[in-house]
C-alpha cells in the first residue's frame, strides 16, 4: 500500500524541512506552551490533558528521586513544604535582593532568599538556587512537553516577557532559556503577542489598547493594527503589581477581621501558604458569585480555623487601590500616545487576573464600553507567541505579519554637566540604531569615557546608570576637532549595544548592557512620573548647565590661546580680553543663563580679532621656507 505525504497548506510536503517552534508564555503562576499545527495556533496539552502549567518548582532533599517536582505536583506541596516550594519566580528574575526589599516582595515570600553574586538567590534543601535555574526548570518542562507532542526536537521558541521588563530581566530570561536547552527566537513583549493573537484572529484593525493583568505583574499597550502591521504606540504598566497582590489584599484583609493589627508576614510560613492559598480559591470563587452573596475565607489560627464571609463588594473596596493603580497606567500610556478614551476601537483583557470582575467593570467604566473577552485571557499571549514563532522559524512562507516594539524608557549618554543625551528616545520602535556624533572637550584629550543611562529626566543622577566603557586612542587634537560616533543598537529583544568610534582613525569600543538587576517598579514610576512634574525645572536646569559648560569651554579656549599667542596683544588689548573674561567668569557664578550666554557670546566677539591674528601667525609659519612652484 503506497503512503501518502500530507502537508499543512502553503508547507512543504517534506516533513523534515518543517522546523518545530513554539510560543512560550513564562508567567508568575501560571506557563504555556503553544503551536502553530494544521494551521491553527494551539496550546499544547501534558498526559493528562492539561494546557496550564503552575509556575512553581519544589526541590527535595539530596539523594530524593526525583529531584524536584515542577507545576501541579509542586503546587500540590505548597502548604506542607513551602521553604523549598518556590513560587512567583519571575518577580525575582533579574534583581537584587535590595530591590525585592524595597518593594516589600521579600517580606511576603514563603521562601527564604539572600544577597548572590549575580542577583538575589533562593535558599533551599537542595541547596541555593537562583532566578534562573529555576526558571529553567520550568521552561524544560515545558520544552519537553513539546517535543513529546511533536516527537521531535525543538528548533527554538518564541519566549514572552513584559513589556516593562528591562536589560537585565530579558536577559536574565534568554539565559533560562539556554539552560533549558532552547533556542530563542525572540523575545516578545505579552501585550504584543496577544494583539498578534487577538488581530489575526478576528481580523482587526485601528487602536486597541491591550490590558495585561497576570500574576505577578500588570502591563497596558496601546497598538495600531493595519492589515497584519502590529505598532506598539505607546506601553507603560507595573513590573510588580498582578493578581497575586489581589490575594494578598484579601488574606490581609481577612487576618485583620480575626486578629486586629496582625500581619501575613508574622506568621508561620506554611500558615501563610495556606492563608494566600485559600485567598486565591475565595478570589476565583467571588468572580463568580453574584452580587448580594458571600463567599466564606477560612482563616488559620492558634486555635484552629476562623470562618470569614467576604462579598464582592467588599472585595471591590479591599483591592480598589491595586485597580486604581492599573487604570493609573493606564491613562499615563494614552496620554503618551496623545490619545483620548473615545479614539480606542477596543480593549483586548489578558491575563487570568482580569477574569475577576471588578477589573472588567473598572475597565468597562473608563472606556465607556466593555472590554472585548472572546479570547481566553489565560491562552491568548502564549497562542501569539506561536503564530510568531511559526514565522521565525521559515514555517509560513506567505505570512505577512509585521511587530513594531518600542523602547519603555529612553536611552542616552552622560554629556559635560551632568547632563544626559538622549539617542534613543522613549517608545522608539524595535529593532533600531541610533547614532549622534560628539567631540572632546579639553586640548589633546586622548580618551573619553561613554556613560550609558536610562530615563526621562535632563540630569544623569536622576536617572539609571546602565554601563560605562572608555574609548582610547583618540589622537590628540584641538578642543572640538575629534569625531566620536556613539552608536545605540536595540535589538527586537530589546536588549542594547552600544558602540563608540573616532571617525579620523577608526579606533573603536563597545559595550553590550547587561546591568546585573532590574529596575524596581518604583523606580519605573518615579522615571516617568518625576519626568512629566519636572519638565519645566529640568528644562531651565539644562539650559544653565549648558551655558555654564559652553562658558567653561570658551574660557579654557582663550586661556590657552593666550599662552601660545599672547605676544600678537598689545597691554590694551590683552586688558579688554581678560576683562571680558572675568565677567564670564562672574556670570558662571549666577542662575542666570541668559546673562551666561551673553557674556560668552560677548567674549566670542571681542577674541574675534586675536583670533584672526593668530590664523595669519599659523599661514605664515606653514608657508615659511616654501617656494611658489611648490605651494
Amino acid at each position: 500500500m503506497a503512503l501518502l505525504q500530507i502537508s499543512e497548506p502553503g508547507q512543504t510536503p517534506d516533513p523534515h524541512q518543517r522546523r518545530i517552534a513554539v510560543g512560550i508564555d513564562l508567567g508568575t503562576t501560571h506557563s504555556l506552551v503553544a503551536a502553530v499545527r494544521h494551521g491553527v495556533a494551539e496550546c499544547l496539552p501534558d498526559a493528562q490533558g492539561r494546557v496550564i502549567l503552575p509556575s512553581v518548582v519544589r526541590y527535595l532533599p539530596p539523594g530524593s528521586r526525583p529531584s524536584r517536582q515542577v507545576g501541579f505536583d509542586a503546587l500540590a506541596a505548597q502548604v506542607d513544604d513551602p521553604a523549598n516550594t518556590i513560587s512567583s519566580v519571575k518577580r525575582l528574575m533579574g534583581r537584587s535582593l535590595a530591590d525585592i526589599q524595597a518593594q516589600g516582595v521579600a517580606a511576603r515570600l514563603p521562601y527564604p532568599v539572600h544577597e548572590g553574586p549575580g542577583g538575589v538567590v533562593v535558599r533551599t534543601v537542595a541547596g541555593d538556587k537562583t532566578p534562573v535555574e529555576v526558571s529553567a526548570e520550568i521552561l524544560a518542562t515545558l520544552r519537553q512537553r513539546a517535543e513529546e507532542t511533536f516527537d521531535a526536537e525543538l528548533y527554538g521558541a518564541v519566549i514572552t516577557v513584559p513589556a516593562y521588563f528591562d536589560d537585565a530581566q530579558r536577559q536574565a530570561t534568554k539565559d533560562a532559556a539556554r539552560l533549558a536547552g532552547i533556542e530563542v527566537l525572540r523575545l516578545l513583549n505579552e501585550p504584543t503577542a496577544a494583539a498578534i493573537a487577538y488581530g489575526l484572529d478576528n481580523a482587526a484593525e485601528g487602536l486597541y489598547l491591550v490590558y495585561d493583568l497576570g500574576g505577578g505583574t500588570f502591563d497596558v499597550s496601546l497598538l495600531r493594527l493595519t492589515r497584519g502591521v502590529f505598532e506598539v504606540v505607546a506601553t507603560g504598566g507595573d513590573s510588580a503589581l498582578g493578581g497575586d497582590d489581589y490575594d494578598r489584599a484579601l488574606a490581609d484583609w481577612a487576618l485583620q477581621q480575626v486578629r486586629p493589627g496582625a500581619q501575613t508576614a508574622e506568621l508561620s510560613a506554611r500558615a501563610r501558604a495556606t492563608l494566600l492559598a485559600r485567598a486565591r480559591q475565595a478570589k476565583e470563587a467571588l468572580s463568580a458569585c453574584a452580587a448580594g452573596d458571600a463567599v466564606t475565607l477560612l482563616v488559620p489560627g492558634p486555635d484552629g480555623d476562623v470562618a470569614v464571609p467576604v462579598r464582592p463588594a467588599q472585595f471591590e473596596a479591599i483591592t480598589h487601590a491595586l485597580t486604581e493603580r492599573t487604570l493609573t497606567a493606564v491613562r499615563r500610556v494614552l496620554r503618551d500616545a496623545q490619545v483620548t478614551v473615545d479614539e480606542v476601537q477596543g480593549v483586548v483583557l489578558v491575563g487570568g487576573a482580569t477574569r475577576m470582575p471588578v477589573v472588567r467593570d473598572a475597565v468597562a467604566r473608563l472606556f465607556g464600553r466593555a472590554p472585548l473577552t472572546n479570547l481566553n485571557p489565560d491562552e491568548v499571549v502564549a497562542l501569539g507567541a506561536a503564530i510568531q514563532a511559526n514565522q521565525l522559524a521559515g514555517n509560513d512562507p506567505n505570512g505577512e505579519l509585521l511587530l513594531l516594539d518600542v523602547t519603555p524608557l529612553s536611552l542616552g549618554i552622560e554629556t559635560m554637566g551632568g547632563l544626559v543625551e538622549r539617542i534613543v528616545p522613549r517608545n522608539t520602535p524595535i529593532p533600531t540604531a541610533r547614532a549622534q556624533d560628539f567631540t572632546t572637550y579639553r586640548d589633546g584629550q586622548t580618551a573619553m569615557a561613554i556613560h550609558v543611562v536610562q530615563g526621562e529626566r535632563e540630569r544623569v543622577q536622576d536617572c539609571r546608570s546602565l554601563a560605562r566603557f572608555e574609548l582610547r586612542g583618540i589622537p590628540p587634537m584641538a578642543a572640538g576637532a575629534a569625531r566620536i560616533r556613539v552608536t545605540f543598537t536595540v535589538d527586537a529583544d530589546g536588549l542594547l549595544h552600544v558602540s563608540a568610534r573616532e571617525l579620523t582613525t577608526g579606533v573603536e569600543a563597545h559595550v553590550d548592557v547587561k546591568p546585573s538587576y532590574g529596575l524596581s517598579d518604583d523606580q519605573v514610576a518615579r522615571m516617568l512620573q518625576e519626568s512629566f512634574a519636572a519638565a519645566e525645572a529640568d528644562m531651565r536646569l539644562r539650559a544653565l548647565i549648558e551655558a555654564r559648560v559652553e562658558a567653561e569651554r570658551m574660557l579654557l579656549a582663550t586661556r590657552s590661546a593666550l599662552a601660545a599667542d599672547g605676544d600678537l596683544l598689545s597691554d590694551r588689548e590683552r586688558a579688554a580680553i581678560e576683562a571680558l573674561m572675568q565677567a564670564v567668569e562672574q556670570a558662571r557664578q549666577g542662575d542666570d543663563a541668559a546673562a551666561i550666554d551673553a557674556a560668552t557670546q560677548a567674549l566670542a566677539k571681542g577674541t574675534e580679532a586675536f583670533a584672526a591674528a593668530r590664523m595669519n601667525r599659523s599661514i605664515a609659519r606653514a608657508l615659511a621656507g616654501q617656494s611658489v612652484d611648490h605651494i
